[in-house]
Protein backbone atom coordinates (compact mmCIF):
# COMPACT_ATOMS: atom_id res chain seq x y z
CA UNK A 1 0.00 0.00 0.00
CA UNK A 2 1.44 3.39 -1.02
CA UNK A 3 2.02 5.56 1.94
CA UNK A 4 0.06 9.10 0.19
CA UNK A 5 0.36 12.73 1.63
CA UNK A 6 -1.56 15.35 1.44
CA UNK A 7 0.32 18.69 0.22
CA UNK A 8 -0.78 21.90 -1.68
CA UNK A 9 0.39 21.60 -5.56
CA UNK A 10 3.59 24.16 -6.27
CA UNK A 11 3.34 23.50 -9.76
CA UNK A 12 -0.58 23.18 -10.44
CA UNK A 13 -2.11 25.90 -7.96
CA UNK A 14 -4.08 29.19 -8.98
CA UNK A 15 -4.40 30.86 -5.48
CA UNK A 16 -2.85 28.49 -3.16
CA UNK A 17 -2.21 25.32 -4.65
CA UNK A 18 -5.15 23.34 -2.30
CA UNK A 19 -7.34 22.40 -5.71
CA UNK A 20 -4.13 20.99 -7.21
CA UNK A 21 -2.80 19.13 -4.06
CA UNK A 22 -6.23 17.68 -3.82
CA UNK A 23 -6.24 16.60 -7.09
CA UNK A 24 -2.90 15.21 -7.37
CA UNK A 25 -4.06 13.31 -4.31
CA UNK A 26 -7.67 11.68 -4.90
CA UNK A 27 -6.66 11.50 -8.70
CA UNK A 28 -9.13 13.33 -10.22
CA UNK A 29 -9.09 16.08 -12.88
CA UNK A 30 -8.02 19.57 -10.86
CA UNK A 31 -10.56 22.01 -12.99
CA UNK A 32 -13.33 19.19 -11.21
CA UNK A 33 -12.29 20.45 -7.98
CA UNK A 34 -12.00 23.72 -8.61
CA UNK A 35 -15.68 23.46 -9.97
CA UNK A 36 -16.73 22.07 -7.22
CA UNK A 37 -15.86 24.45 -4.74
CA UNK A 38 -16.84 27.37 -6.96
CA UNK A 39 -20.35 25.72 -7.48
CA UNK A 40 -20.56 25.09 -3.67
CA UNK A 41 -19.63 28.88 -2.83
CA UNK A 42 -22.52 29.71 -5.25
CA UNK A 43 -25.11 27.80 -4.17
CA UNK A 44 -25.26 29.08 -0.95
CA UNK A 45 -22.83 26.42 1.02
CA UNK A 46 -20.09 29.29 2.16
CA UNK A 47 -18.42 26.70 4.35
CA UNK A 48 -16.95 25.77 0.94
CA UNK A 49 -14.71 28.73 1.47
CA UNK A 50 -13.73 28.11 5.01
CA UNK A 51 -12.97 24.70 4.41
CA UNK A 52 -10.73 26.07 1.68
CA UNK A 53 -9.30 28.81 3.76
CA UNK A 54 -8.56 26.12 6.19
CA UNK A 55 -6.73 23.56 4.07
CA UNK A 56 -4.84 26.56 2.85
CA UNK A 57 -3.71 27.03 6.44
CA UNK A 58 -3.00 23.20 7.64
CA UNK A 59 -1.76 21.46 4.59
CA UNK A 60 1.84 21.91 3.67
CA UNK A 61 3.56 23.21 0.85
CA UNK A 62 4.38 20.08 -1.44
CA UNK A 63 8.57 19.63 -0.81
CA UNK A 64 10.39 20.94 -3.47
CA UNK A 65 12.32 18.63 -5.59
CA UNK A 66 15.99 17.63 -4.71
CA UNK A 67 18.03 19.33 -7.35
CA UNK A 68 20.46 17.07 -8.81
CA UNK A 69 24.04 17.26 -9.90
CA UNK A 70 24.67 18.07 -14.03
CA UNK A 71 26.43 14.27 -14.87
CA UNK A 72 29.56 14.59 -16.52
Amino acid sequence: MENKKLYRSRTDKMFAGVCGGLGQYLGMDTTLIRLIFALLAVIGVGSSIVVYLILMLVVPLEPEAPLTPPSA
